[in-house]
């Protein structure tokens, strides 16, 4: 079983991870497309891959020998992957983590400054989203952040229960702790890495400017207008649990 979460940038999703990694009946795999279009290989268990298709192909074939969780951020488009009408279809069970863009955007401000509109990612999220979507016929599960960090353990259990695994209420705690999977990108994740569980991230603020001051941002206001839409689709198909 390959099981894909994709999400926007800074939307939970390493906590999301880092739970997944804490069940043990998972081999992770941490943001592979992402890393290759940015340095040039990427890690599949060990395995170093540096083309998309080999990309693929590996990811497919770990998941076809065991259980497989890939988590993948959506802060540039994908075209192997769009362009890959049987991964989408058949060849993963594809996921998606939201969280509303005015948090993602003053999160994503605070690390990067001069980022374009297109990496806060909610377009690309919602293509890869729409094109599951019209190849599997079915609304694939979407989980928003907001959900996760209020409820964790109704929120996870009924994921659990969408995707076909068991629900480990013990995952949702962890010790802290960086992971080997973030070292080429281990400043993003730093929250994670110091927290033991999705709780201690509910209050975490690195946000400059605030969530709240984001719509009155002259660029970060033009952001949020683009992106917002696309984010409301999603969340109107959120799980609920």
């Amino acid at each position: 079983m390959l099981l894909m979460l994709w999400c926007a940038p800074r939307s939970r999703s390493t906590a999301f991870f880092r739970m997944m990694a804490e069940r043990g009946d998972f081999t992770v795999v941490h943001e592979p497309f992402s890393y290759l279009a940015e340095f040039g290989y990427t890690d599949v268990a060990g395995t170093r891959v540096t083309r998309p298709a080999d990309l693929l192909a590996a990811l497919r074939d770990l998941g076809s020998r065991g259980h497989v969780f890939a988590k993948e951020t959506t802060g540039r488009r994908y075209p192997e992957v769009l362009g890959a009408p049987g991964f989408l279809a058949s060849g993963a069970v594809h996921t998606f983590l939201i969280r509303h863009p005015r948090e993602t955007i003053a999160s994503y401000h605070a690390m990067n400054p001069s980022a374009p509109v297109e990496k806060i990612g909610f377009e690309s999220l919602h293509e890869i989203f729409s094109s599951v979507s019209e190849l599997t016929g079915r609304s694939p599960v979407v989980v928003d952040a907001g959900d996760l960090m209020r409820r964790p353990a109704e929120v996870v259990a009924a994921y659990c229960a969408r995707v076909g695994i068991p629900f480990l209420p013990d995952a949702l705690s962890w010790q802290p702790a960086d992971r080997p999977e973030w070292s080429l990108s281990r400043g993003w994740h730093a929250d994670v890495a110091a927290s033991a569980g999705f709780g201690e991230l509910a209050g975490a603020r690195r946000a400059v400017p605030s969530a709240s001051d984001v719509e009155r941002h002259p660029v970060l206001g033009a952001y949020l207008r683009h992106h917002l839409p696309y984010y409301e689709v999603l969340h109107a198909r959120r799980l609920t649990a």
